[in-house]
């Protein structure tokens, strides 16, 4: 296993399937779900079209476990900043900079995410969302300790209102990485402070 596992390889070296994945997730966001054909898909990881139902039944499935796994991995992530141990506003600056870190470097699979929601069969959509749901949790349990006297509805807007702001990165690229990273965070750390 990879010391840093990303949302959609999980070693050190992408296998064929996660290669489908990442070439997919680069695809979908540059053109689009429906531009995209599963010859385009293969022709981006050295495979005839055909050859990718030797792992996938289908585009959506390539699409359904694309997005669980992003899904998946922010709420794991979430959760691991959630329960360290330090005071709230240690933990919310590091769940800040973990979503931060995860938009930045992978502005492809936000594009996927923010886009292809309808796309996704109805059992996709609904894991999804599930998980989402309980990512969104995690945010309004760390944001309400860090925050003294914002309730429970305050706070879950708040967290949408940073995801918003946080996930615009894939069209906010006018400073280098690492200042943007910052600027988001003191963005994002500055919102949630001045909801309370």
């Amino acid at each position: 296993m990879a010391a840093n596992p990303t949302p959609l390889v999980n070693g050190e070296k992408a296998n064929r399937r996660e290669q489908i994945l990442a070439a997919a997730a680069e695809l979908f966001a540059h053109h689009g779900f429906h531009g995209v054909g599963i010859d385009d898909i293969g022709a981006a990881v050295g495979i005839s079209g055909p050859a990718l139902y030797r792992h996938f039944r289908s585009k959506d499935a390539i699409l359904g476990e694309m997005l669980n796994s992003i899904s998946r991995y922010l709420l794991d992530g979430g959760r691991r900043w959630a329960a360290r141990p330090g005071d709230a506003d240690n933990r919310l600056a590091g769940l800040v900079a973990f979503h931060v870190g995860f938009a930045l470097n992978h502005p492809s699979l936000i594009t996927v995410q923010e886009r292809n929601l309808a796309n996704l069969t109805d059992a996709d959509r609904k894991q999804v969302r599930a998980l989402q749901r309980q990512y969104v949790e995690v945010w309004v349990r760390v944001i309400r300790e860090a925050v003294p006297g914002l309730g429970e509805l305050e706070a879950r807007s708040a967290a949408h209102a940073v995801f918003g702001l946080i996930n615009s990165t894939p069209y906010n690229r006018h400073l280098g990485d690492s200042e943007l990273a910052e600027l988001l965070a003191r963005l994002a750390l500055g919102a949630l402070r001045a909801a309370g």
